[in-house]
């Protein structure tokens, strides 16, 4: 690593580690690998409550606004500027994967941390949420030796209700539907859903338990994350490289406590 030290943040920066900094290649940490409404961030609250002992790293979202986005944005000519919108954001990091194949691992990959902020006690586990798509998890998988995978799966209708309930502000894409949902009109969306999650996804709006353009605007979400990334051969390329380092679990089938253990005994090697 011999670009010059840039700090981005308190105890976060890139480049030639200073004197009291590690980089992140060379850190033991946990990685969660998996799409939007997966159940990343309910299995981190489970982790926390059966271990305690957890350092969280800039997540996913921190990194594009700290480092991805205002790159992109950079090449375009253009000022560093927010961006809310899911699609748009999307669209950034995969013009980044572009250039750099590992896409956010290797934006992650770049990273370093002041030593008390990364942890380095015994029994204290550092995790990253989270890494998504090929690109992503065979550049991890060579650049990061010391990283354990935790690859979470949950299928696409379930994720689309899991973002309707979780009301995150951060779901949010330009679309204008007047309101209604028509699955005629999602061209992006409907040839990923099976008829039967088609069905009960428009049973939702029938019933009045989501708006019509609020249901359209997850399943939006959804179908671009879905063009941008496989996680299917996420799986598979991690199974591959790192069989030894990498666990699979299904949060449809699995509580959270269950998915919980199964990641602290994948951390303890």
């Amino acid at each position: 690593m011999n670009a010059k030290f840039e700090l981005l943040a308190k105890g976060l920066g890139v480049g030639r580690p200073p004197s009291g900094w590690v980089a992140i290649v060379d850190m033991p940490v946990l990685v969660l690998v998996g799409v939007t409404g997966v159940g990343k961030s309910t299995a981190v609250d489970a982790l926390r409550a059966r271990m305690g002992g957890i350092s969280l790293l800039p997540n996913r979202r921190k990194l594009a606004d700290l480092l991805v986005i205002p790159a992109v944005q950079g090449w375009d000519g253009d000022p560093p500027a927010v961006v809310t919108d899911r699609r748009r954001r999307f669209d950034y990091t995969g013009r980044y994967r572009q250039r750099y194949p590992g896409g956010l691992a290797h934006a992650f990959s770049r990273l370093v941390l002041q030593k008390h902020a990364a942890a380095s006690g015994s029994g204290v586990l550092n995790v990253f949420d989270g890494l998504r798509g090929a690109d992503e998890v065979t550049f991890a998988a060579q650049s990061l030796p010391l990283a354990r995978f935790a690859v979470l799966h949950a299928p696409d209708g379930v994720r689309v209700e899991r973002l309707v309930q979780r009301q995150d502000a951060f779901d949010q894409v330009g679309e204008n539907t007047g309101g209604r949902f028509c699955w005629e009109e999602m061209s992006e969306g409907r040839d990923i859903f099976t008829r039967a999650e088609q069905t009960h996804l428009s049973a939702l709006v029938s019933r009045g338990e989501v708006d019509g353009a609020e249901l359209a605007a997850k399943v939006a979400i959804v179908a671009a994350e879905r063009r941008n990334y496989d996680p299917h051969a996420a799986v598979e390329i991690l199974r591959a490289a790192a069989p030894d380092r990498t666990v699979v679990v299904d949060t449809t089938t699995h509580a959270p406590a269950e998915v919980a253990a199964k990641l602290e005994r994948l951390a303890a090697g």
